[in-house]
């Protein structure tokens, strides 16, 4: 079998090829009847012709083509030939000036080519009008209008493209800015989630297993205590409610136990509740007394309170507990919740052996009940020295948290 060639796409017709087409057909028949002169149909044809023959073999390759400068001159060319042949026919210039326009490479050589097809049809005024004083003033101010009404819009929409050309750009710009923006957003709405978790796994289940070591550690040193036994497996339930919590809602309140579902806990669970059981576990794990002071009558903090102060006074409580069971040595620890019109104030004081809070290095402790309270617009005030115990003080502003 013989391989046919495939025919070359036919070149699509376009809005420009029914303004060249259409305009010089309309303007032959305008030609042959307004005048019957053989020479003047002859000329004035000749001219459109040409201008549609330079078209259909030149133009239509478009502005980008190698050719488009030749196009354009002997399109103005064709121009000046037909008003020559009659004066009407300078009505060609509504396609050869656009054509000047978008076939030039830069704005220079636009209004260069306006000025060729100016002359051009000029000369063609003078071949047909004549010399005379009517002649000539005819087509100066003929040329003169067309060609100034030509630069003016072309300027105008040149200029008018430039702004859209920049503004898309700007826009472009825009467009990308927001999207950097917006990846910036998520890396940190990422990183502040690593953080939060952080948080809550050193608030919570770290904690919780640091207390499961020191009791494996005293029932190897009893022997096997029952007693000791029995407080491992109740840790080991309450860590396991923590990170069944934390996994489901992400705000664990201490307490919860392996037999209820988060949302149980939520609901039972409120800060006085939470804070007699912290300080219960406490006790059974270190045999330090943790005594709670009660606020007065009609300053109750839990059911008033907005959950998020309800967790981050819970959290600060089990840090000053776990900073005072790793480091203290003490034999008392006093809790207090206050609470103001608004805010929310804890005190966590032991009489163990103290630390200078200017020299001593900061971990990861302090540091986390900092940026928690920073979360919230909340302060941390350290007081301790060496031999006279530590006091931990926390404020949380409640306006602050609710908004």
């Amino acid at each position: 079998m013989t391989a046919t060639r495939p025919h070359p796409p036919r070149p699509r017709v376009t809005w420009w090829d029914a303004a060249v087409l259409g305009v010089s057909g309309l303007l032959a028949v305008l030609l042959l009847a307004q005048t019957s002169s053989a020479p003047r149909i002859a000329l004035g044809l000749t001219g459109l012709g040409l201008l549609v023959a330079t078209w259909l073999v030149l133009g239509r390759r478009g502005p980008a083509s190698p050719t488009a400068p030749v196009f354009v001159v002997v399109a103005a060319i064709a121009a000046g030939v037909a008003v020559a042949g009659y004066p009407t026919l300078a009505i060609v210039q509504v396609v050869v000036y656009p054509i000047a326009w978008v076939y030039a490479a830069n704005l220079r050589r636009a209004v260069a080519f306006n000025v060729v097809v100016a002359t051009s049809v000029a000369v063609g005024f003078l071949i047909s009008l004549g010399t005379g004083p009517g002649a000539l003033a005819q087509t100066g101010l003929s040329t003169a209008l067309s060609l100034g009404f030509s630069l003016a819009m072309g300027l105008w929409i040149t200029r008018t493209t430039e702004l859209g050309e920049r503004n898309g750009a700007l826009l472009a710009e825009l467009q990308g800015a927001q999207q950097q923006i917006a990846a910036l957003h998520r890396e940190a709405g990422a990183a502040a989630e690593r953080e939060r978790l952080a948080r809550e796994l050193h608030d919570t289940i770290a904690q919780d297993l640091t207390g499961l070591v020191m009791l494996a550690q005293r029932a190897r040193r009893s022997g096997g205590d029952p007693d000791v036994l029995a407080l491992i497996e109740d840790v080991a339930r309450e860590t396991l409610g923590e990170t069944r919590a934390l996994v489901a809602a992400g705000t664990a309140v201490a307490g919860a136990t392996a037999a209820e579902s988060p949302a149980e806990a939520a609901e039972r669970l409120d800060l006085d509740g939470a804070l007699d059981r912290l300080a219960a576990r406490f006790e059974r794990e270190t045999g330090v007394i943790v005594a709670i002071a009660r606020p007065e009558p009609g300053e109750a903090t839990g059911p008033g309170l907005p959950r998020d102060v309800e967790v981050v006074v819970l959290r600060c409580a089990q840090e000053a507990l776990a900073n005072a069971r790793k480091h203290a040595r003490a034999s008392r620890i006093e809790i207090a919740v206050g609470r103001t019109p608004d805010a929310v104030t804890l005190r966590v004081a032991d009489d163990g052996v103290g630390f200078d809070p200017a020299t001593a290095r900061d971990g990861f402790g302090l540091a986390g009940m900092r940026d928690r309270l920073a979360l919230v617009d909340g302060s941390l005030r350290v007081d301790s020295a060496p031999g006279r115990g530590t006091v931990l003080g926390v404020r949380v502003p409640v306006a602050g948290v609710a908004a």
